[in-house]
């Protein structure tokens, strides 16, 4: 029976995923006039909803992007919070359009999800924060800890391949559904530890009402590259986000912001007019308006005013840029070009 209704969930998934490709969601897009987004459960710096309901973050910002790329405002996003245990779902059945929501690209998600990663928008590793009070300075003095651990994402892999690959050492796991769960279960003692993506180490500790006692340990032990998703099979909505994400990127090392995209109309730097739509390529190449990247600019700024307002200097997390930085600072970021 359980495999009958497996079958039956695999079969209305794969239909209403049919359902939305025969149209294809940039047109689907175009015609409700709105992108449905998913986004974290609540993840300050990344995805998270203020005290009026307002979504901020990293991970909103590429989809208030693309929102400014396909429909000229950056506002028209509908934002549906999903867990780690949800989020493949929900893109798979049509639930949302995009998954913008601090998602580890892997071979696996990448090749049997009939999902397809559309570019990384913040490199990432996995860490461990503990009590100041454990006076523990390495992650290979945690022999016997009780790990607190968010289900349905990479982090349990990890964390066994780390302890078994650092002479067999051992450990408990308590899992949580979702990251709230899983802080408020460090923050209760139910564990000596908690592990994630350090960037989400950072968010999490901000929420502690005491983050002053809590210390993120020096170990990075996994590669996690996250950016947003789409549905497999959808070439034209798949580009359009991938094109969004490099606008961002293109932006930031063209010295194009926010506050001077209007005078860099004026600019004869041939990369500029062109990332601008004032040259070849125009926006119809991405079924979009020739406008399309300076609206994402002007709307939602270049990758390097929306990290540093989320998670950078500018923010409560105060992240070093570091591998995030763009290929020609020392870091990882770097685009295709526009032309």
């Amino acid at each position: 029976m359980k495999q009958i209704h497996k079958l039956g969930v695999l079969v209305a998934l794969s239909l209403a995923s049919a359902s939305v490709l025969a149209e294809g969601t940039l047109d689907t897009v175009k015609k409700k006039g709105f992108v449905q987004c998913g986004v974290g459960d609540g993840l300050p710096g990344f995805s998270n909803p203020d005290a009026k309901g307002t979504w901020t973050g990293l991970d909103v910002d590429v989809c208030r992007a693309v929102a400014a790329a396909v429909l000229g405002d950056a506002n028209k996003v509908k934002y549906v919070s999903l867990t780690a245990k949800e989020r493949f779902t929900a893109l798979q059945s049509g639930e949302v359009d995009m998954l913008s929501r601090n998602t580890t690209w892997t071979l696996t998600r990448d090749a049997s999800l009939g999902l397809t990663f559309a570019g990384v928008n913040y490199y990432d590793g996995q860490g461990f924060m503990v009590s100041k009070a454990l006076g523990v300075k390495s992650a290979k003095e945690l022999d016997g800890a009780a790990v607190c651990i968010q289900s349905g994402t990479t982090t349990e892999l990890n964390l066994a391949d780390y302890f078994r690959a650092n002479g067999g050492m051992k450990y408990s796991a308590v899992v949580f559904d979702t990251s709230d769960q899983t802080v408020k279960g460090f923050e209760a003692g139910r564990c000596d530890v908690l592990t994630s993506d350090q960037s989400q180490l950072y968010s999490l500790k901000i929420k502690l009402s005491k983050p002053e006692n809590a210390v993120v340990l020096p170990e990075v032990i996994s590669k996690e590259p996250l950016g947003p998703v789409v549905r497999q099979g959808d070439e034209p909505w798949f580009k359009v986000v991938r094109w969004s994400m490099n606008a961002l990127l293109n932006a930031e090392e063209a010295g194009v912001t926010s506050a001077n995209v209007d005078e860099m109309l004026k600019s004869p730097n041939p990369d500029v007019r062109r990332l601008l739509g004032l040259e070849d390529p125009k926006g119809g190449v991405l079924g979009l308006d020739d406008k399309w990247a300076y609206n994402i600019i002007k709307q939602v700024g270049n990758y390097g005013e929306i990290f540093e307002r989320n998670v950078g200097a500018g923010s409560p997390l105060k992240i070093d840029r570091g591998i995030n930085a763009l290929w020609n600072k020392g870091g990882l970021m770097y685009a295709p070009p526009i032309r």
